[in-house]
């Protein structure tokens, strides 16, 4: 009886293609209009002076400038408050 083995199911072989999410830009960078600043998802950084969400939540700069992180303490709906990081940019002179 020559039999081979059943070619049976393998629990490997399921990895998924990486995403590159985070920042691509450092505090102080200089950069131009239109750069992707933030690859996110859902608003862990939100968008502030003269920059854009995308729908993927992507923040892009708005116009060339410096890049400027900060925190500031925003009120949620059930009325308290909490640290939520922004992201601004400066425009250039």
């Amino acid at each position: 009886m020559a039999h081979k083995k059943a070619g049976g199911s393998t629990r490997l072989g399921r990895d998924s293609n990486p995403q590159y999410l985070g920042t691509k830009v450092g505090d102080g960078q200089t950069i131009r209009a239109g750069m992707i600043l933030v690859r996110q998802r859902g608003s862990k950084i939100h968008p502030g002076k003269n920059v854009k969400k995308g729908k993927d939540d992507t923040l892009y700069a708005g116009l060339a400038g410096v890049v400027k992180f900060s925190q500031r303490k925003k009120t949620k709906f059930d009325g308290s408050l909490k640290l939520t990081r922004f992201v601004n940019i400066v425009p250039t002179k």
